[in-house]
């Protein structure tokens, strides 16, 4: 799918460099199509690595669509530019009147937090309420899911004794879900947490359905029955390098920190990582702007109808 992003967005001449099909706003605006509205609220400290990972995941297919990026308002970013916040992306505030066919939700290293200890906490929520009524489906990934299985379902995160880091098999319960086409029976996906929802808690919420599952990783995907909320625990979008990066970044810190699990061959970190998840990844995220948004979305945005208030706690 051409994604239609500023031509001076970092990621532009990376994905172009991958052959990647990007589309700018120039080009875009001679397009005679509806293109599908996505927003990324990107809540990651690195956020131009997460723009690359999930702009490379939302292209390459005939139809057009325009990205959103959109930041906490109420945060201090210290890891990206004040200019390139400025530039790129919007926030809240300024888009609370619009309506969008997906939005995706990031993680943030915030998990071992109470959710109300985030500083952007009553914004998230504002967001998250925000989406039942002006999105039609959104992605959750990873602490991103747990804040939105939390705020709209009433299910708790526990902390892990240790990280769960690395690449993990996952058993798929819904092979004939239309988000699963084509995907193999054992499914690897990247993880890395220090926190976990749990199958006993979901299980007592009708309208919830666990997906995809690890016996060692846990719980990874879970959807609303109504299909228009997706929660993630793993991270589909990680490149080759990022664990690796994670990895040799806290034990050059002096954390506690162990191999990531099913990714260096024989567990050597001085080896090139061997990737199990990108055919998948990309699968995964062409068969939600497919069959999730473009299919069911109405064609005008404005006869959206909102998803009922399940906030359960």
């Amino acid at each position: 799918m051409p994604i239609n992003i500023p031509v001076d967005l970092p990621a532009a001449a990376t994905l172009e460099a991958e052959n990647i099909f990007v589309i700018t706003e120039e080009r875009a605006a001679q397009q005679d199509i509806r293109p599908l509205e996505i927003a990324i609220v990107n809540l990651m400290p690195t956020k131009i690595a997460t723009e690359n990972q999930l702009l490379r995941l939302l292209s390459n297919s005939p139809l057009q669509v325009n990205i959103t990026l959109v930041r906490a308002e109420e945060h201090e970013s210290k890891n990206t530019s004040r200019e390139h916040l400025d530039r790129f992306y919007t926030t809240f505030s300024r888009i609370s009147n619009k309506r969008y066919d997906g939005m995706i939700i990031t993680g943030a290293p915030v998990e071992q937090l109470d959710f109300s200890e985030v500083d952007y906490w009553d914004e998230l929520c504002a967001i998250m309420d925000f989406s039942l009524t002006n999105v039609f489906s959104t992605i959750y990934i990873c602490w991103g899911a747990q804040a939105g299985l939390w705020h709209h379902h009433g299910i708790p995160k526990y902390d892990l004794p240790q990280k769960m880091f690395g690449v993990f098999p996952h058993v798929n319960h819904a092979p004939k879900d239309t988000l699963f086409r084509g995907f193999n029976d054992i499914v690897y996906i990247p993880h890395s947490r220090h926190s976990e929802v749990r199958r006993s808690d979901i299980e007592q919420v009708k309208d919830l359905e666990i997906v995809l599952e690890s016996e060692e990783a846990g719980v990874c995907t879970v959807l609303a029955r109504d299909w228009r909320q997706i929660f993630i625990t793993g991270h589909w979008e990680y490149d080759a390098e990022t664990l690796a990066t994670e990895y040799f970044r806290d034990l050059n810190k002096g954390l506690p920190i162990h191999i990531p699990k099913n990714y260096f061959p024989a567990d050597d970190p001085t080896r090139a990582p061997q990737v199990s998840w990108r055919a998948n990844a990309h699968l995964f995220f062409n068969n939600w702007l497919n069959h999730y948004v473009y299919q069911e979305t109405p064609f005008n945005l404005e006869d959206l109808q909102a998803l009922p208030l399940r906030t359960g706690k």
